[in-house]
Parts: C-alpha cells; sequence; structure tokens
C-alpha cells in the first residue's frame, strides 16, 4: 500500500508513537484496531506498551507495527501501589521512548491513559522537539479513582488537575463518546474543533458468530455469559448476587454462569461464589485467548453487564456491550446513560445496582427465546448497519488530519490488510 499525501513528509511516513500503559499490545484491542488502521492508511506506527500474559517478547514487529514492551513486577493495588506502578511505566516509557527516537523516529505521541501522566512525555517531546500530541481518552480517572475509593480527597483533585493538563498538552484529542467529548471541553478546557469522538466499534472479522460449545453450560439449559475485567467498579459482587437469587430463592438450577476475564478481584470473587454456594453454577475462566472467549460468548443464552452505576461507569462505553451485539446476544445491564447509547432495544435495563432486579430480567429473558432471538438481531444490525469499527475509523484518521492541517487530504479509509 502507498502512503497517501497528507501522511508523508517530503516521501516518507508520518511517524506515530502509541503510548500505552494498561494493556499489552496486541492484546489491547482499541490499541491495536487504532495501530493498524493508521498503519493500513500510510503512517509508521511504533507502540510502547507493558509486557503480559502472552506478550513477553521486549520488542516484536506484527503486521508491520513495531512493538517496544517493558516489564512491570505488580498488578497495583491501593494508592500507593498504583503509584509505584506509573512511576515505573513512566520510567519505561520514557526511556523506550527514546529508543525509538533513535531507532525509527516519530512525528506524534498518540497516548492512551490511563494514567493522566503520559502528558509529561507528550510535552516533553512537543516543547523540546516540536512533535505533535494526541491525548486519547480512555478512562475518566478522577471517577475510576472515586469508584474504586470511594472518597473525594486531595487525590481525586490530583486527578483532575492531571487530567486537565493531558487535554492542555494536547494538540488534538479523542473521546470515546459524547459524554467523554463533554468532559474535554468542559473540564479540560479543550476548543470543540479540537476533540474528536471515535467509539471502541467492534470488528466482525475477529468477533465471529460460532456453533455453541454445549459442555459450556455443565449440564444445564441455559448459560449466562460475561466478558470483562474483574475489578471492583466492575459488579461482579452484584453478578454473585444475582446468580446466588436465581439458584437458591427462584429454584433455577438449570442455569449456569459463564466469567471470562481476570483482574485483580479473581480470586475474591471465586471466594465469593463459595461463600454465597453458587460455586458450581460458575465457571471463572481468567484471562483466555479470543477463540475461548468467542465460545463462550456464542454459547451464551444472555449475556450480562453489570457495572455499578457511578459516576464513571454512567459516562462510559464499555467495549463488551459491543462485542455482545456484534455476536447478536440479547443484554442484561444496569440503567446507565452510555449503556443504554449503545445498546437501546438490545438490552433489558434493571434499577441501579439492585441485583434482585438484574436477577428477574435475566430470567425474564431466558424464559423468552422469542424475545432474546429479536433483541440479539436488533443488535447485531446495528454494529452491521452503525457501530462497527469501519464507521470509527474515519473520525480517526480526521483527528490525525487536524495534527497535520496544511498537508491533509481529504480522508480516505484503508482498513486492515484483510478489507476491514
Amino acid at each position: 500500500m502507498t502512503a497517501s499525501a497528507g501522511n508523508t513528509v517530503a516521501g516518507q511516513p508520518r511517524r506515530v508513537l502509541i503510548l500505552v500503559e494498561n494493556l499489552p499490545s496486541p492484546f489491547d484491542r482499541r490499541v491495536w484496531q487504532e495501530a493498524t488502521t493508521l498503519h493500513a492508511n500510510g503512517y509508521e506506527v511504533s507502540i510502547i506498551c507493558p509486557t503480559g500474559k502472552g506478550y513477553e517478547s521486549r520488542y516484536e514487529a506484527i503486521d508491520g507495527i513495531h512493538i517496544y514492551r517493558y516489564n512491570l513486577p505488580l498488578e497495583a493495588e491501593g494508592a500507593k501501589g498504583y503509584l509505584v506502578e506509573y512511576t515505573l511505566a513512566l520510567f519505561h516509557t520514557f526511556r523506550l521512548a527514546w529508543k525509538v527516537h533513535f531507532a525509527r523516529g516519530f512525528d506524534v505521541i498518540h497516548a492512551c491513559n490511563p494514567p493522566d501522566l503520559l502528558f509529561l512525555i507528550g510535552g516533553f517531546f512537543k516543547l523540546t522537539m516540536g512533535k505533535r500530541f494526541l491525548f486519547d481518552h480512555h478512562d475518566i480517572n478522577p471517577e475510576l479513582y472515586e469508584a474504586k475509593f470511594g472518597r473525594r480527597d486531595f487525590f481525586y483533585k490530583l486527578m483532575v488537575l492531571f487530567e486537565r493538563w493531558s487535554f492542555q498538552s494536547a494538540d488534538v484529542s479523542i473521546a470515546t463518546n459524547e459524554s467523554y467529548k463533554k468532559i474535554a471541553i468542559e473540564r479540560g478546557g479543550m476548543r470543540p474543533e479540537d476533540v474528536y469522538v471515535v467509539r471502541s466499534g467492534p470488528k466482525l472479522d475477529r468477533l465471529r458468530v460460532l456453533p455453541p460449545v454445549p459442555e459450556l453450560k455443565k449440564g444445564r439449559t441455559y448459560l449466562v455469559g460475561y466478558v470483562g475485567v474483574m475489578g471492583a467498579q466492575e459488579g461482579i459482587d452484584l453478578l454473585l448476587q444475582a446468580a446466588q437469587y436465581i439458584v437458591q430463592t427462584l429454584k433455577r438450577e438449570d442455569v449456569h454462569f459463564g466469567l471470562v476475564g481476570g483482574g485483580t478481584s479473581l480470586e475474591q470473587m471465586k471466594q465469593m461464589a463459595q461463600d454465597l454456594g453458587i460455586a458450581d453454577y460458575v465457571t471463572f475462566t481468567g484471562r483466555v485467548p479470543d477463540q475461548q472467549l468467542l465460545e463462550m460468548l456464542n454459547t451464551s443464552d444472555v449475556c450480562v453487564n453489570p457495572d455499578v452505576a457511578n459516576d464513571m461507569n454512567d459516562k462510559s462505553t464499555m467495549n463488551k456491550i459491543m462485542e455482545y451485539m456484534a455476536l447478536g446476544k440479547p443484554i442484561v445491564q444496569f440503567d446507565l446513560v452510555e449503556g443504554k447509547v449503545s445498546a437501546q432495544q438490545a438490552s433489558l435495563y434493571a434499577l441501579k445496582n439492585d441485583p434482585i432486579d438484574m436477577a428477574r430480567k435475566i430470567v425474564e429473558l431466558l424464559d423468552d427465546p422469542a424475545r432474546r432471538e429479536q433483541m440479539g438481531a436488533f443488535g447485531r444490525h446495528r454494529v452491521i448497519n452503525e457501530l462497527e469499527w469501519e464507521y470509527e475509523a474515519p473520525k480517526l484518521l480526521a483527528a490525525y488530519a487536524r495534527l497535520f492541517p496544511a498537508a491533509a487530504p481529504a480522508v480516505s479509509v484503508t482498513l486492515s490488510k484483510d478489507g476491514r
């Protein structure tokens, strides 16, 4: 593929350095979709990220994208743990940014939060070398801090300050939805024309509809599926309480629960299932390869999103919702603003943080196969026609055109090499 004129300097491709701290590439699907889209449209892309299970190599090139990884010795819990994690991450990211600078060079630093500290690196190279800085706003960290620790103290105010400095340092920012765009403008002080909404649309070449695997139901009639992080604000405790109500109060021994994902609360949630007396009805897979994830979701009769109703989750778009819809699965979730924007009629909405109401809505769908089919079809149609990544890629490229306005042609999108 030949780079378009707006993405080159003196015949050489524009060079992008993506910084991401919370997940390794290419495991982080949003970051990888952005990287492959940029590469397919004439940019040279490097990524700096941590190592992770299955992604231990300190350097590798995948599909033409250069990935530089560093090791983080801990997964943080508590304010002090995050301080240590982020300090180490900043050190290694800054070190590797110099390595990329001398080995390949870069014209843009594309920083994906959390944490809201990568502006220190982006701002340094912007001020000292004239590099462009794009802030990719994945999480609203002040609200995330409040969700994790339940308070608005000095550190909360510090999160707000770091967030504002991230926006103020950026030439352009990317928001995952309109709620995040509003924060960029009102709390971050950015001009509306410098903020681009790029949703985390799924790619259907990855989220494939497959035949169900009956063994995953463990001999039961129905499977309720979940995919995501096992953390404090994900509401897995509420989901387990809903499962207990279904099994023990409603006497529904025909329902199994398949929970896919890892995180700091995984062992705690396994113990909770034991304590509630429902361990035999719940499978915790931990983090697994895509094939196992797809098998669980394709086998599920209903998929759930138990994210706790709070300021963070109310304003955030959850990738799991898009993935459920892409596979044609009906959803039950709590009544959250952006959850409704994404799912619309593909979901039932339980009362906020009410596990009993969630349980009742799960059972309501399990007992109504026609409604399940109708809701699933609505969700998949919405992804195919409105939400798939192919509709978001032009917005990403428009944000990059904003970084280089003098040279930017009309945006013409090429997706990955498989045609998506």
